[in-house]
């Protein structure tokens, strides 16, 4: 049986460092403890499909899926890969509040280490996109969520994180032609953001579900706005989709991942080929 490793920040450097090898690295910014977000660049790098993961902490296997992903891929093909947007938040998920650096006693406090979604300082970086911002604020406080919290706090203000503005840089500088946000668990895609999602999406997200055999739904109330796939559809009109992996609670145990990943991968190379 294959013994997987932990897809923490030393692996993911290691990892990407043998990457560099047939795929550009660019480090597109750093966490609040000063961790590495780091962006793979097969083919051009303007106007080519974007995936993106590790953006909540306890959802780590997407981490170790892009980077496996990104390792049969060759420099011919044409996708943009950013394996961990959240390095602190999977940091703490998998070694506990001593990876939060000088946030570790407000992370200890909380007493949540290992179901830890939010990054060091306790703000939910797929709550903190710019989108529907305030009716996102808005079901928080119905939800009684108005405080740093191990999730769903959206921040204070949109982007305040440099989690997230990573993102939303690299996005404005590349102007992807559409993204697939990774995430853990449901077997289940989203693809809709209102007035500005193009009329083509949902016949992407039919066909990326059949490749996998996953659900086209729609998300919670409370996990609509304030996400990436949101603000990307907003801001640039384009596709975007969230695609959660796996079914259970999570965190997925790193034993689901060899089961999981080959309809992942379906998924995946459906999205990059557009479908076609």
């Amino acid at each position: 049986m294959t013994v997987l490793p932990f897809p923490d920040y030393a692996f993911q450097k290691r990892a990407v460092r043998e990457l560099s090898e047939k795929c550009r690295v660019s480090q597109i910014g750093r966490s609040l403890c000063g961790r590495g977000i780091f962006a793979l660049q097969f083919g051009r790098a303007e106007n080519c499909p974007l995936i993106a993961a590790g953006f909540h902490g306890m959802e780590y296997l997407t981490v170790l899926t892009v980077l496996r992903f990104a390792a049969a891929l060759s420099p011919r093909d044409n996708v943009c890969l950013v394996p961990c947007v959240n390095p602190d938040g999977t940091e703490i998920a998998l070694h506990g509040a001593r990876a939060a650096c000088r946030y570790a006693p407000f992370v200890t406090k909380t007493g949540q280490q290992r179901r830890w979604q939010a990054n060091a300082r306790g703000v939910d970086i797929n709550h903190n996109f710019n989108a529907d911002w305030q009716n996102v604020k808005r079901r928080e406080r119905e939800a009684g969520i108005v405080c740093p919290s191990p999730t769903r706090f959206g921040g204070f203000s949109p982007e305040s994180e440099p989690e997230t503005r990573a993102l939303t840089s690299l996005c404005r500088e590349r102007r992807f032609s559409r993204v697939l946000a990774l995430h853990s668990q449901g077997r289940e895609i989203y693809w809709d953001f209102g007035e500005h999602t193009p009329r083509e999406c949902k016949a992407l997200a039919d066909k990326m579900g059949e490749a996998g055999g996953y659900a086209v739904s729609a998300p919670e109330p409370l996990a609509t706005g304030g996400g990436f796939k949101d603000w990307f559809i907003q801001t640039f009109h384009r596709c975007g989709f969230t695609v959660e992996m796996g079914l259970g609670k999570n965190p997925l145990p790193l034993t689901d991942f060899e089961g999981e990943y080959p309809t992942v991968r379906r998924i995946l190379n459906t999205f990059i080929s557009g479908g076609s």
